[in-house]
């Protein structure tokens, strides 16, 4: 049996934890606020699920996955992730996370910070540019959808894609962490271009279905993002 640590039962970590029961591999989540916090999601997610610490989930299968704010990071027991390849889903909110100078000034991007905060790991990125609600509707599409996966280990994001193709999309290789901005808030590969109808996301994001977006789609929206105004996110 397969089997994953999840850490973080938000949107983007519960919709993971869905696929991933569809997808038959055994499931561990784990938050903040205690496994007593996650009955609901579990009795929901069912006997292949259960609730435990971080640092349960954080040896629960090979690859863990982060879907924790970034104000998180520094509160994670960093001993338990030491060795490890992280599937990192988290971006930089400043109305969440406060303002960071290093990615206000484009020092780095927000994977290379996070690989900072935690630096015996090997941080992958994955589903940080896709809306948690898409990704039930755009997983296993008729027309299979790709996500973009990024990192400093050529091995460790095999690892990571194996994992999203058998949760139900392709994958296209976004480069190291340092090429990630291409697919942060605001750049030209973020979260709307799985939108039906780009009007509608924007009027109302929860209510469009989404729409896929194939590997070679992907690659040209990709390859033509632009960098955005960190320092002038606000949302």
């Amino acid at each position: 049996m397969k089997r994953i640590g999840i850490i973080g039962s938000g949107a983007i970590g519960a919709a993971i934890a869905r696929l991933a029961i569809a997808a038959d591999y055994e499931v561990m989540i784990a938050n903040s606020r205690g496994p007593e916090s996650l009955t609901d999601l579990i009795d929901e997610l069912g006997s292949r699920a259960q609730a435990g610490d971080v640092r349960a989930a954080a040896a629960f299968g090979d690859i863990p996955v982060l879907a924790v704010p970034l104000t998180a990071y520094t509160n994670l027991p960093k001993d338990a992730f030491a060795g490890r390849t992280i599937l990192s889903t988290g971006n930089y909110y400043p109305y969440r996370d406060g303002r960071i100078l290093q990615l206000d000034t484009l020092e780095i991007t927000t994977a290379e910070y996070e690989q900072e905060l935690l630096p015996n790991t090997v941080i992958v990125k994955a589903f940080n540019n896709i809306v948690a609600h898409h990704i039930p509707l755009l997983a296993d599409s008729l027309r299979r959808t790709a996500l973009l996966v990024a990192g400093d280990d050529s091995e460790a994001k095999a690892r990571v894609s194996s994992i999203v193709n058998t949760l139900g999309f392709d994958t296209v290789d976004a480069g190291t962490l340092a090429d990630s901005w291409r697919f942060e808030p605001e750049s030209g590969a973020y979260t709307e271009i799985y939108a039906a109808s780009a009007d509608g996301f924007r009027s109302d994001y929860l209510a469009d279905r989404g729409a896929p977006v194939p590997v070679d789609r992907l690659r040209e929206l990709l390859a033509v993002s632009h960098r955005p105004d960190v320092a002038a996110r606000q949302y």
